[in-house]
């Protein structure tokens, strides 16, 4: 007789092949990204500033992209560094932050949402508007009902 007990196949787990489609996904943009010297999670903090006000503290940050004000403050750090953001005191508020694109930012942003648009052609170019329609409506109702809310930066 024996100890195991039966357990579903792998392969047959929706979750393992969404987790292969996204981790490939993801992989082929960092790459895309590394080029541009840019990481996934610093563009995911650019492209949510990108249509914001002209100032944003990196409690909107936070807010917007759901890390942690820690994360979003070594992020911050490493765009400054990088040249993309720029940090300054409010006029208002010594304890507040304002946190701006800069223009090379703004220059840059449009290239990477291309990069980020070619991926997913890449990917899903298979599927036709239709099948990618019903799958961005079906993986949103699931975010939904399971309050899936912070953005996938890793």
């Amino acid at each position: 007789m024996s100890d195991r007990t039966e357990i579903s196949a792998l392969k047959k787990h929706i979750g393992f092949w969404m987790r292969l489609v996204s981790n490939q996904v993801s992989q082929s943009f960092a790459k895309k990204l590394a080029a541009s010297g840019v990481t996934v999670a610093e563009w995911v903090v650019l492209r949510e500033m990108y249509g914001q006000k002209d100032v944003i503290s990196p409690n909107q940050i936070a807010t917007l992209t759901g890390l942690t004000r820690g994360a979003v403050s070594k992020l911050i750090d490493r765009l400054l560094s990088k040249g993309m953001v720029t940090r300054r005191e409010s006029k208002e508020d010594r304890r507040y932050q304002e946190i701006a694109l800069t223009g090379a930012a703004k220059v840059l942003l449009p290239k990477l949402g291309k990069l980020a648009d070619e991926n997913d052609d890449h990917f899903f170019s298979s599927l036709s508007p239709a099948e990618k329609r019903t799958l961005s409506n079906l993986l949103f109702k699931l975010a939904q009902e399971n309050k899936i809310s912070h953005l996938p930066i890793a």
